[in-house]
C-alpha cells in the first residue's frame, strides 16, 4: 500500500450504506477502492476500520493508512450526495489531522460512486435521470440498457439517440421517444430550409403563343413562375426538348401544358401528357377538361382498354391525350394510329430507374420517338414532336438530360421549409402515434387560413384500411384497388378539407395533387422493398404547399430491428438514417434478361428491321444481340418479324417466364384461374 500511495492526485469520499467508500486516483486512473468506518472519540470522529477492496473480498488495513493516504493526496473531494451529517463527520475527521483545507464538497455521479469511480459533474457535463444528475457515460449506459429492453437498434439509431441525450441532458425524455412520445424538440432531425433562386420573372405578355393560350395565361398571371421563366429562356416556345427538374409545387407541370396547348392549337400536332399511374391520369384528365375543355378536345388512354372505368371511350383524334405509359405503349404495340403528335410530356420521368417498370418507360420513349420520326418522313406537313420531361427528384440531371438529348432546366427552389422528424415505435403503436399527429395537424390553421392535413404512407392496401379505421378524425384509404368513383370522392373530400388524412400506398407518391401539410411514414417500405432516397424525397415533397401552408412536416415512424420480408437485408432503423443522410440515386438503368427480351420484342413489333437502332437509342444499355438470340430461340420472332406468339406476348406485356407458364397451363388444359394463380406465385418468387 505504501508504494501505491506515494502520490495521490485525488482522494474521493462518498457515503454508502452507513459507511464511506474511498477511492484514490492518480493521473485520472483509479489506484484502489476501500471502505472506511468511523468511530467517535473524545477528540471527535476518527478512522475505525479501513478495508481495501480486492475483487469481491476486503483486505483489512490499519486505520492509520487512511490518514497517511489523506496526507499524501493533493486534494480531497467529498461527494455532494453524501448526507449533511456525513459531510460534517468527514470534515471534523479531517480537521483532527489538519487536513480540512484540502477538502472540498463536489457534485459527483452517484452511479459512478456506487461502483467506486470518481466522476465530478456540472450542469453542462451531466444528464438528468430520475430527478438527479448523473455523468454522461452512465446516462449512455442506462440508455443502452433501455434500448436492449426495447429491441436492438442499429449503430446509426443508437448514435442519433446518444447525440440527442447529450444535447438535451435528460434521459427520461429520450427514453420517452422509445415509447412513442412526440416531443417535437426531440423528434426533429433537421429542417430543409425554404430557398428562393434569383430568377427574373418572365412577363406573360411577352410570350408569343396561340391567342387562345395567350389569353388564358394573361387572365391568370402577370408573370411566369421562376422555373417557367427559366424554361422559356431555354427555348420552350421555340420547340426545344427539355428535362425540367424542380421541387413539387414550383409550377413545372404548366411548362408542358404551355408547350402542348400552343402547338396543338397552332396545328402542329396533339399533346400527349403521360404519367405512370391510372390515378394520376384520371386526375390530370379531369383537370384538363375543366381548365382547357373550351379550347381543346381531351381524351384519356389507360391500360389496354378502349373504355375507361367511368364509361368514357378513348378518342385517338383528340387534341390532348392524357395517358399512362402502358396505355400509350399498348397503342404503339398494337399498331394504333395516334395521328400527328406535336408535344410529348413525360411526367415523373425518374420512373426510369424503377425495377419492373423503368425499362417499359425507356422502351416507350424510344418507340414513340420512332413513331414520330416515321410519321415525319411520311408527311411533309408534320414537323415532329417536342419532348418535355418532368421530375421533382433526379440524382444525375445533367447525365439524364444528355441521354434524353434534352436541354436541362434545373430549379432548386423549395417554396416552404420542411421539418423532418424521427420517432421510434413498434407496428402496433404506430397507428396510435399517427392518430395523435393527424389530430394535432388538423387542429392547426396556417396563416393562409387552411387546416393542416396529412398523407400517411404505408406498405400495403390492407394496412391503409387498418390505419384509417383507427383515426379519430375523418380519413380515408386511397390506393389503386379503389375504383375511379371512390378515388375521385376521396380527392374531392380532401380538397374541400373534409378529411384530416388519407392513408395510401405508392399511388400518391408520384404526384396526385393533395395539398397536404404533413406526411407520415408508417413504413419505410413499399411492398417488400425498402424505399430509395429518390422515392423518399418524392414522397416527403408532398408536405407543404406555398399557397396553403407556412411549412411542411414529415414524420418517420421507425420500428427498431423491423423488416417486412425475409429478403430485406437492412432493418427499418438502418434504412431511416440512410434515407435522411443519403444522396439522391442517379437514374441508372440495368437490364436483366427478361427486361431486355420484353423491350427488344416490343421494338421488333413496332420498328421491324429498325429494332436494333431503337434498342441502341434507349437510356439503358440493352444487350440487344443476346435478346434477339433468345427471341429466336423462344419462337417469339422469325427473322425480325414477330410471330403470332411473340405479338401476343408483347401485346399483353408478358415477360418470357409468364408467357411460358401461361402456355404450359393452356397446353395442359388447366383452369384459367389456376393459370393466373401460377403466374401470381411466379411474381412472388421473383
Amino acid at each position: 500500500m505504501s508504494k501505491q500511495v506515494q502520490r495521490v492526485d485525488t482522494l474521493f469520499v462518498h457515503e454508502a450504506n452507513g459507511d464511506y467508500t474511498v477511492v484514490a486516483q492518480r493521473d485520472g486512473e483509479r489506484l484502489f477502492q476501500a471502505r472506511l468506518e468511523t468511530k467517535e472519540t473524545s477528540a471527535g470522529p476518527r478512522p475505525g476500520k479501513f478495508r481495501l477492496k480486492t475483487g469481491s473480498d476486503e483486505d483489512p488495513r490499519s486505520p492509520d493508512e487512511f490518514v497517511e493516504i489523506a496526507r499524501r493526496a493533493t486534494r480531497i473531494r467529498v461527494s455532494e450526495q453524501t448526507s449533511r451529517a456525513g459531510r460534517r463527520e468527514i470534515r471534523d475527521l479531517l480537521e483532527g489531522y489538519q487536513l480540512a483545507e484540502k477538502a472540498k464538497v463536489v457534485r459527483t455521479c452517484r452511479y459512478c460512486a456506487g461502483k467506486g469511480r470518481y466522476s465530478p459533474i456540472t450542469e453542462e457535463t451531466s444528464v438528468e435521470a430520475d430527478g438527479e444528475r448523473i455523468c454522461q457515460d452512465c446516462a449512455i449506459r442506462e440508455l443502452e440498457r433501455e434500448l436492449a429492453f426495447k429491441g436492438d437498434l442499429t449503430g446509426a439509431a443508437e448514435e442519433r439517440l446518444e447525440d440527442l441525450l447529450l444535447e438535451v441532458g435528460d434521459l427520461d425524455r429520450i427514453v420517452g421517444l422509445l415509447e412513442g412520445q412526440l416531443d417535437p424538440d426531440l423528434t426533429k432531425f433537421d429542417e430543409v430550409s425554404a430557398n428562393v433562386d434569383d430568377v427574373d420573372p418572365y412577363p406573360v405578355s411577352d410570350l408569343d403563343l396561340h391567342p387562345g393560350v395567350q389569353g388564358l395565361l394573361e387572365d391568370r398571371f402577370e408573370t411566369l413562375l421562376p422555373v417557367q421563366s427559366l424554361s422559356v429562356e431555354s427555348g420552350l416556345t421555340d420547340g426545344e426538348d427539355q428535362l425540367v427538374v424542380s421541387a413539387t409545387a414550383t409550377g413545372k407541370t404548366l411548362i408542358g401544358e404551355i408547350a402542348g396547348l400552343h402547338r396543338a392549337l397552332s396545328g402542329n400536332g396533339k399533346m400527349l401528357f403521360l404519367v405512370p399511374l391510372v390515378a394520376l391520369a384520371n386526375q390530370k384528365h379531369e383537370d384538363f377538361e375543366e381548365e382547357y375543355g373550351d379550347l381543346v378536345d381531351v381524351s384519356i388512354r389507360v391500360g389496354s382498354s378502349r373504355i375507361r372505368d367511368d364509361g368514357q371511350a378513348f378518342d385517338p383524334s383528340a387534341d390532348v391525350i392524357v395517358g399512362t405509359y402502358e396505355g400509350i405503349d399498348h397503342a404503339l404495340r398494337t399498331g394504333r394510329d395516334l395521328g400527328d403528335i406535336g408535344t410529348v410530356v413525360i411526367d415523373e420521368v425518374h420512373t426510369l430507374q424503377e425495377d419492373g417498370r423503368g425499362h417499359r418507360l425507356d422502351g416507350l420513349i424510344t418507340r414513340l420517338k420512332h413513331y414520330c420520326e416515321q410519321r415525319e418522313q411520311a408527311r411533309e406537313s408534320y414537323t415532329g414532336a417536342q419532348w418535355i420531361y418532368l421530375s421533382a427528384t433526379v440524382g444525375n440531371p445533367g447525365g439524364l438530360a444528355k441521354k434524353l438529348r434534352a436541354n436541362l432546366v434545373e430549379f432548386e427552389e423549395r417554396p416552404v421549409p420542411i421539418e423532418r422528424h424521427v420517432t421510434f415505435a413498434d407496428g402496433q403503436e404506430k397507428p396510435r402515434i399517427t392518430n395523435k399527429l393527424v389530430r394535432r395537424e388538423y387542429d392547426t390553421e396556417s396563416s393562409k387560413g387552411y387546416r393542416g392535413q396529412t398523407i400517411v404512407f404505408t406498405n400495403s392496401r390492407r394496412r391503409c384500411h387498418e390505419i384509417s379505421r383507427k383515426l379519430d378524425y375523418p380519413s380515408a384509404a386511397y390506393h389503386a384497388g379503389l375504383d375511379y368513383g371512390e378515388r375521385k370522392k376521396v380527392e374531392r373530400q380532401f380538397g374541400d378539407q373534409d378529411l384530416a388524412a388519407v392513408v395510401t400506398t405508392a399511388a400518391l407518391a408520384a404526384g396526385v395533387d393533395f395539398p397536404a401539410s404533413q406526411v407520415v411514414f408508417d413504413s419505410l417500405a413499399m411492398g417488400i422493398e425498402w424505399l430509395t432516397v429518390q422515392e423518399f424525397e418524392q414522397m416527403l415533397g408532398r408536405a407543404g404547399r406555398p399557397d396553403y401552408h407556412d411549412k411542411g412536416k414529415v414524420y418517420m415512424l421507425v420500428e427498431p430491428d423491423a423488416v417486412y420480408h425475409n429478403s430485406m437485408e437492412m432493418t427499418e432503423d438502418e434504412v431511416a438514417f440512410k434515407l435522411l443522410k443519403g444522396d439522391m440515386e442517379d437514374v441508372v438503368m440495368a437490364y436483366d434478361q427478361n427486361a431486355a427480351i420484353e423491350e427488344v420484342l416490343a421494338n421488333v413489333v413496332v420498328g421491324g428491321s429498325a429494332a436494333k437502332r431503337l434498342s441502341d437509342r434507349m437510356v439503358g444499355d440493352v444487350p440487344t444481340k443476346h435478346a434477339i438470340g433468345k427471341l429466336l430461340e423462344y419462337g417469339f420472332i422469325d427473322g425480325l418479324d414477330p410471330t403470332p406468339l411473340g405479338r401476343t406476348v408483347t401485346t399483353h406485356f408478358l415477360n418470357p417466364d409468364e408467357a411460358f407458364k401461361m402456355l404450359d397451363g393452356v397446353r395442359k388444359g388447366m383452369d384459367p384461374y389456376r393459370i393466373a394463380a401460377e403466374i401470381e406465385l411466379l411474381d412472388e418468387e421473383d
